[in-house]
């Protein structure tokens, strides 16, 4: 079994690895968000355990990037209920609150590691454009294309849409939260994303009502 502990206090992350290897797994660390998703880009992981508040990129954006991949076990001191439900709708499998007893943690990744594997996320065509999820790659026309997160989300979004209208609500909630639409934030991603995509454009905009490729 292979895991990644992502967690930014160094010695509870080494010790929680430390502990685990003792159980016969396999584990790697990260002390931030960005170092996790490198990570995981070129490693498969059985089960992430994520700490929430993380330095670079938060745990929440982390694990939305890796719930394709991974069963992922928030481990994190937000402990109220909003807090579980929360990790909860955006993917996580499970829901572990510091501090927490260490044969639990062990029980929850095993548990979690019994589960079948992620499905595979399907390669996405559309346009010239190919985006696979799994590699986080776009190109088009063979040209690769480099994109940040949230431009790479609303990409996917709209390729998975297959040509039919994406409102805006529903962009902000699968790539942002509220704080996109009132800050101009989604428009501008957009903008930068048509711009890298390059001619001719291919997302289309209808006023009032959203988006569509």
């Amino acid at each position: 079994m292979r895991v990644l502990v992502v967690e930014d206090e160094e010695r509870l992350a080494d010790a929680i690895a430390q502990g685990l290897r003792l159980h016969a797994m396999a584990v790697d660390v990260a002390y931030d968000g960005q170092e996790a998703l490198e990570v995981a880009s070129y490693v498969s992981y059985d089960v992430v355990v994520l700490d929430r508040d993380l330095p670079e990129v938060h745990g929440d954006d982390v694990c939305r990037e890796l719930v394709d991949r991974s069963r992922i076990l928030m481990l994190t001191a937000a402990g109220q209920i909003r807090d579980k439900v929360g990790g909860l709708s955006m993917g996580a499998d499970d829901y572990l609150v510091k501090p927490f007893a260490f044969a639990e943690l062990v029980a929850r990744i095993r548990t979690l590691a019994r589960r079948s594997p992620r499905t595979a996320v399907p390669v996405l065509e559309r346009a010239g454009i190919v985006l696979d999820p799994a590699r986080r790659t776009v190109t088009r026309g063979g040209t690769a294309v480099a994109l940040n997160r949230k431009e790479f989300g609303l990409l996917q979004e709209l390729m998975r849409a297959d040509g039919e209208l994406v409102s805006t609500a529903d962009l902000r909630r699968s790539v942002w939260d509220e704080y996109a639409e009132a800050s101009g934030v989604l428009r501008v991603t957009l903008t930068s994303l048509r711009k890298k995509l390059g001619a001719p454009a291919v997302i289309e905009n209808v006023p009032g009502k959203g988006y569509r490729l």
